[in-house]
């Protein structure tokens, strides 16, 4: 067969971000990137070009084609806020930040008309966890992998006498996540993330902690006892359910079924009614805590009810009376807002725009204020003082790596009048790119092979989808005068990259298009399953930052992407080859989701049951020591078998990662090296 009659399609992609899959999920619609031809560099398809960041209406685009337009005053936090803390007085805040930058609690006095930071204190690794004693006086911090809560005494905005509760006892594996302390303020309860189990620790002898397992895998995020102290309710991120424990026996219950990945939980003021955030769903599970968890309610938290899976639900909280819900939907960008005076009947009122990634939401009934802790802050920033080594020594040697681009922030509001909430309503939805009936709404040129919609024919018969790593359009593209490009940022050339520059030239230049993942770990999931969940992009700050000293841990280090961590990291709509076993699409991964053997001449293996029998056990995954040469060699002798012998499948996943280089790393090849040897794969292919 020739296979050279046959429409085909290759789409090419660096894994920072994604190209293909995130246009699946999120419609581009305020961006078109423009296309340039390689004949004459003008423009040939362009639209209004809004690019990101700030615009002159006071609405921030980001990259993703999502907008800002938080409500509410907002003041500047650290790095990756993941957490709030209400002290009980209503007069200050918490705040707990677990990013790649520096780990700290900051306390916020909330008195009077400006609100401000009053107290920053680092830690060396925390995780999400962090509350108030019920008096106030005393504050506790998750410490992650150093196997420790932090606790300090509370007063006036200052924390002081600072200890360790040492998790001892534990298996050296069960990092802190949530916290939370019973009424009396005598016993704290501590999720261990790692270790698959919880902690009851009681504060007059720390030490005399008693452990509760879990089931493996179960992932506890954060735990809640119950009004009667008797019971205590433990989401379960990995196990899509909430564990019961019996605390008279120190054993688990029950566990009650809930969406995926449930977090933040909230019980009613009487105590019958548990609302519980699945953040790798759309939804938030109502259950019957006099029933035995029996299903009330599931609560659709997304801008639309038909909505796939990607809003991300990952916190909540009640009013007091408990006639409000607020839930966080951190990939939408806004907090939902439902009247639950009814269990079971919860009415959507609205929705009010946060910041990026809103992490933790609270509501003071006393200040009728609103407090949204907003992950990502408000913007992305540009780095032009990163690592750049063609300029010098005289560079000003300032890191700028992405992971310490995004800097959080507090949004502060009032609760809004009914008016006013449909006001913000109308913004949240201005503020989104997807539509009813999830379609693009920008121009379609005629004949475009793409379908618009799903389900619409299309000639194209096979892709061949090229994952690349870590490079910008500026590294590579941007000496090309025929795009919207730096000189000054361009590391690797048309002297470097010759087939990259002649394939932008003989078909096109996409010089304004823009990605949704940071870095390799979110990257690789948004390019696959056009999605990274809350899980993953929680834990790759802190891998990627390194454990802190006197970590004894060592599974933590490990990459939480890439079938690694299935299936807690896979999203709800699961990966391209999962849609394609469902329609009966043929795939096959070469070095996509794959283990490689331990010498080239060992086979691979696959990471997730679905690429089973859908790979090439001979081409060589991630390995930076490995030329991506051979990988295209073995992709084109692969390709001629099927030429010869049929059975072309309609989805190829070809991953080419020496681009990513080694940087200078001692015996390895340069990065100029390492990007042309992939610049030469790229030709072969």
């Amino acid at each position: 067969m020739n296979y050279r009659s046959v429409a085909a399609a290759l789409f090419l992609t660096g894994v920072a971000g994604l190209a293909l899959a995130s246009a699946l999920r999120a419609p581009r619609t305020a961006v078109r990137s423009p296309s340039r031809s390689a004949e004459d560099g003008k423009q040939t398809a362009v639209s209004r070009r809004i690019l990101p960041g700030l615009g002159p209406d006071g609405v921030v685009r980001l990259p993703n084609q999502w907008a800002l337009r938080p409500a509410g005053k907002q003041l500047p936090l650290g790095d990756f806020p993941v957490n709030l803390a209400l002290h009980p007085s209503g007069q200050w805040l918490a705040a707990l930040h677990a990013g790649y930058g520096t780990h700290e609690v900051i306390l916020v006095a909330l008195q009077g008309d400006a609100p401000k930071s009053v107290c920053r204190v680092p830690i060396d690794q925390a995780f999400y966890g962090l509350c108030f004693a019920p008096d106030g006086k005393t504050l506790f911090a998750s410490g992650g992998e150093q196997e420790v809560i932090h606790a300090w005494d509370f007063a006036d905005g200052l924390l002081t006498h600072h200890r360790r509760l040492r998790m001892v006892g534990q298996s050296k594996r069960f990092v802190p996540s949530g916290l939370a302390l019973d009424a009396a303020g005598k016993h704290l309860f501590a999720a261990g993330l790692w270790g698959h189990a919880v902690s009851i620790v009681p504060l007059d002898a720390p030490d005399k902690l008693r452990t509760v397992k879990l089931e493996k895998d179960s992932y506890p995020y954060t735990c809640l006892p119950g009004p009667d102290g008797k019971r205590l309710f433990v989401s379960l991120w990995g196990r899509a359910g909430v564990a019961v424990i019996d605390l008279d026996n120190d054993r688990v219950a029950a566990v009650w079924p809930t969406e995926s990945h449930p977090t933040e939980m909230a019980l009613s003021p009487d105590g019958k009614t548990l609302y519980v955030a699945c953040s790798n769903s759309t939804r938030v599970c109502v259950l019957d805590v006099t029933n035995n968890g029996k299903a009330l309610q599931t609560i659709d938290c997304a801008l639309y009810p038909k909505a796939p899976s990607g809003n991300t639900p990952n916190s909540l909280c009640l009013s007091p009376d408990g006639q409000l819900l607020f839930v966080a939907n951190a990939d939408a960008n806004n907090i939902a807002v439902f009247q639950v005076a009814r269990p079971g009947q919860a009415a959507p009122l609205g929705f009010i725009p946060a910041g990026w990634y809103p992490t933790s939401v609270r509501f003071d009934a006393k200040a009728k204020k609103i407090y949204i802790a907003n992950g990502k802050g408000l913007t992305s920033r540009p780095n032009p003082q990163g690592p750049n080594p063609g300029l010098g020594r005289s560079y000003p040697p300032i890191e700028q790596y992405i992971g310490r681009l995004f800097q959080g922030t507090l949004s502060i509001l009032d609760m809004p009048s009914p008016q006013r909430l449909a006001e913000y309503t109308k913004q949240a939805y201005a503020c989104s790119p997807l539509r009813a009936d999830f379609a693009p709404s920008g121009e379609r040129p005629e004949g475009n092979p793409v379908p618009r919609k799903l389900g619409e024919a299309s000639p194209l018969k096979h892709c061949i989808y090229i994952i690349k790593e870590n490079r910008t359009y500026d590294q590579v593209f941007g000496d090309m005068k025929e795009g919207n490009g730096d000189p000054n940022l361009c590391l690797f050339g048309e002297k470097v990259t010759p087939n990259h520059h002649k394939l932008a030239r003989q078909f096109v230049l996409l010089d304004n298009f823009y990605v949704d993942g940071e870095v390799s770990a979110d990257g690789h999931q948004w390019s696959m399953g056009a999605y990274a969940t809350d899980f993953v992009e929680k834990l790759w700050p802190l891998t990627y930052r390194g454990k802190p000293a006197g970590s004894s841990l060592k599974d933590l280090d490990v990459y939480p992407s890439e079938g690694n961590f299935d299936p807690i990291a896979r999203p709800a709509g699961g990966y391209l080859w999962d849609r394609c076993a469902e329609a009966g699409v043929s795939y096959r991964s070469y070095g996509e989701w794959i283990q490689p053997g331990k010498t080239p001449n060992d086979p691979g293996k696959a990471r997730v049951k679905a690429l089973e029998g859908h790979f090439d056990p001979m081409f060589r995954g991630w390995d930076l020591n490995y030329p991506d040469v051979k990988r295209a060699e073995r992709f084109i002798d692969e390709l001629h078998r099927f030429e010869r012998d049929g059975g072309f499948p309609s989805l190829i996943i070809l991953r080419l990662p020496n681009d990513h280089t080694s940087g200078t790393k001692a015996g390895a090849p340069t990065p100029r090296a390492q990007v042309a040897d992939n610049d030469l794969a790229l030709g072969l292919v």
